[in-house]
């Protein structure tokens, strides 16, 4: 949504069918999102204070509320942190790099007076050879780490187009051993070796990308209490309900296909988070931390031991 405003904005008039192609997403999508951004506006929210978009048009066409027309002043603390939003703006797929918003940027930084941001998210480190394999329509074997197991496996997939996905880059790939389609997150594959197997590349299309995570019957639905500061959660992690709470913090419904993912998560959050259901979980966080602190304890009796 944040890169697809400013393009239109700059290219008034465009057809969905183009849009939707510049940014890899359906017309449908494309028409859900311009509703949502009739929603988007500033106090004291009449309607001369939102965004004007005609969802129902053949073309799009953007009018900025009267409160974007005015001048901004900034002082420097929010002039940099915009510039540290802008620079990763257009870091995000689809971003116009030459456009209006990489213009304002250049001004900014100037107006900064010599004070500039670099932002880089970085790349999974096999992320064009998993591109490139899927392209040419060659198999690759990985090592990959299921985190949902803890567990690091030899497979031979047949990659698709990588995605960028809840902060992540993914692959929606065949994988030989499972004989079946499986999604692989390409920052924990470990190692990548080419092989001599070939497959059909999959048609490069408009449609939008696979979900990330798909449940099965087998899975567990695990509600969590999530103190305030942890919104995060619910941002990086595909969850089926978000209840916000008095106090700030949330109520969340996700579903769990392994343990050792959710005590992961439960040890990234700290203590004030809690499981409460299913009731035999609710315990699953203390357990996980006595272990972490059982190999810390035993890693202290033994200062010469090495630091892995």
């Amino acid at each position: 949504m944040l890169a697809l405003v400013p393009w239109i904005i700059a290219h008034p008039g465009s057809t969905k069918p183009v849009i939707a192609h510049r940014f890899g997403i359906s017309v449908t999508q494309l028409e859900s999102d311009l509703w949502l951004l009739m929603m988007v506006g500033v106090p004291p929210y009449s309607p001369g204070d939102y965004i004007q978009v005609d969802p129902e048009s053949d073309t799009v066409e953007i009018r900025l509320a009267d409160y974007f027309t005015r001048p901004l002043r900034l002082s420097p603390a929010e002039g940099l942190a915009l510039l540290a939003a802008g620079r990763a703006l257009l870091a995000v797929p689809g971003s116009d790099t030459s456009g209006p918003l990489a213009t304002a940027l250049k001004r900014l930084a100037s107006a900064l007076e010599g004070v500039d941001v670099v932002v880089d998210f970085g790349e999974p480190t096999f992320l064009g050879e998993v591109r490139d394999a899927g392209l040419a329509g060659r198999s690759i074997e990985i090592e990959y780490w299921a985190a949902g197991r803890d567990h690091l496996t030899t497979r031979i997939i047949d990659p698709g187009p990588p995605f960028f996905a809840v902060g992540q880059w993914y692959t929606d790939a065949y994988c030989h051993e499972r004989s079946d389609n499986r999604m692989f997150r390409l920052d924990r594959i470990r190692a990548l070796h080419p092989t001599d197997a070939t497959f059909t590349p999959a048609a490069d299309d408009t449609s939008e990308p696979p979900t990330v995570f798909t449940a099965t019957p087998d899975d567990i639905s695990v509600t969590l209490l999530l103190p305030p500061g942890a919104a995060w959660v619910a941002e990086s992690t595909p969850v089926d309900s978000v209840e916000e709470l008095e106090g700030g913090g949330q109520r969340v419904v996700l579903t769990v296909g392994a343990t050792a993912w959710l005590e992961r998560l439960m040890l990234q959050v700290g203590p004030d988070a809690r499981i409460v259901e299913p009731p035999e979980l609710r315990e699953l966080p203390a357990r996980a931390a006595q272990r972490v602190l059982a190999r810390y304890a035993g890693l202290s009796r033994t200062p010469s031991a090495p630091l892995a």
